[in-house]
């Protein structure tokens, strides 16, 4: 490195800044000292309380009396002040120090103390059947003393959302008669309650008035009856009337995904049996009650009424039974339906290897879902047939782009999708 020193060159001011790594608590101390606002007495003081803290720490966190817990307890203390400091004076020394100065420094411990339990008894998740299950507060509390500021700041943004998100999905549901035990022995999403709340009032405003939340079969015939009505779809969404205005924000950040869900629900070529199909993406953004008596009496329903019109349905071919081999479950079907449009043997289960060489063929010769299609309309049992079709070409829809990309090389995501769709065993 040059020296500037003998062309009488000066460095920027802005070249070079030092990084004062130093705890807030020691900043603080030696800013109040110098500036005459901690004298001789109150830092006597300090230094008989610290202490007292660091032994009372060393207590609730393990043992007082090994040298290691007393050292930690040490820094579980400064860091705790400096919390407590930097979040009441928003990092301003001389308003810390007159903190330090007008207080006791236990209760400045207590203070920060007090700032994470506050912090860890928010929620972690957005998911109710999550609640109540979070670890004990000794652990997270002993593990958030040693974290720094931004880390608290950024953990309680974070909590804040998610306790704001919960709480606006506990009002929603609240207003179709549903309470918090419903949501949390659903396992619910909050996203997902706020969601279906948003897309309740496009589809039918007056819902609420009837105080049911939709089951899948509702919920379809709502959607059924909407695209009749042909309509233009919003540009904004309308919040629940009445809705607290400290929840708004909660429901607005769900806003974007509902509108752009809205076209699919519109387009009266996608199937809505399969886009409600129960482990599908769009379902998965949505919350809708469980009711497999309703579900069971459509399906029902739908064989009398396919019966009435003609003759019964033809049955499987013996070339779907033994491609099927009993297992006609989605993953299953999508696995062989994929293994079709692929040129590979026809399985109802991949293992990893498999998966691996078959994303590699369809990257290389490319995937031909009609192949598929037509092994389904030639094979499968009639009444299951469009189904079956529309199953498969939401999965082709949803997948394909990802399927045949060259930019996921080392096929992560490619795989991912096929554990999460098909059958692959680990």
């Amino acid at each position: 490195m040059s020296d500037t020193s003998d062309t009488g060159a000066a460095m920027p001011a802005q070249a070079l800044q030092l990084h004062d790594a130093r705890p807030f608590l020691e900043k603080v101390l030696v800013h109040g000292v110098k500036h005459g606002i901690l004298d001789a007495s109150r830092m006597a003081a300090i230094d008989a309380d610290a202490p007292k803290g660091i032994v009372q720490i060393a207590r609730y966190f393990g043992s007082e009396f090994l040298r290691p817990e007393l050292e930690k307890a040490r820094d579980r203390m400064v860091n705790l002040v400096s919390l407590y400091l930097l979040d009441t004076t928003g990092g301003e020394m001389t308003q810390a120090a007159v903190s330090l100065r007008d207080h006791s420094f236990l209760s400045r411990s207590k203070g920060g103390s007090d700032m994470l339990r506050r912090l860890i008894a928010l929620p972690e998740s957005s998911n109710f059947g999550l609640a109540g299950h979070a670890d004990a507060e000794i652990p997270r509390l002993a593990a958030w003393t040693l974290r720094s500021y931004a880390d608290y700041q950024a953990e309680l943004a974070r909590r804040t959302h998610i306790a704001q998100a919960m709480g606006a999905a506990e009002w929603l549901a609240e207003q179709y008669g549903l309470d918090v035990d419903e949501l949390e022995s659903a396992g619910a999403d909050a996203e997902a309650v706020i969601r279906t709340g948003l897309l309740m009032q496009v589809l039918a405003p007056g819902a609420r008035d009837t105080g049911e939340w939709p089951h899948a079969v509702a919920f379809e015939k709502l959607v059924m009856a909407w695209r009749k009505k042909k309509p233009v779809p919003p540009q904004q969404l309308r919040l629940t009337p009445g809705l607290p205005a400290d929840l708004r924000a909660a429901m607005q950040a769900q806003c974007a995904v509902v509108l752009a869900d809205l076209p699919r629900l519109q387009d009266a070529t996608v199937s809505l049996r399969t886009l409600l199909r129960p482990l599908g993406a769009f379902r998965a953004r949505y919350f809708l009650l469980d009711d497999p008596l309703a579900e069971l009496d459509d399906y029902h329903r739908s064989l009398d009424t396919g019966e009435a019109q003609g003759e019964p349905p033809a049955p499987a071919s013996k070339t779907w039974v033994r491609a099927v081999q009993g297992n006609d479950d989605e993953h299953s079907l999508l696995t062989l339906f994929l293994c079709l449009a692929a040129g590979v043997p026809k399985k109802t289960l991949l293992t990893e290897k498999a998966a691996a060489s078959l994303v590699r063929k369809v990257r290389k010769a490319g995937l031909h879902p009609a192949l598929a299609t037509d092994f389904i309309r030639a094979h499968a049992p009639a009444v299951h047939q469009v189904d079956y079709e529309n199953l498969w070409n939401s999965f082709v829809q949803e997948s394909q782009a990802l399927l045949t990309s060259d930019h996921d090389y080392q096929m992560h995501d490619a795989l991912a999708l096929l554990r999460r769709e098909c059958n692959v065993a680990g």
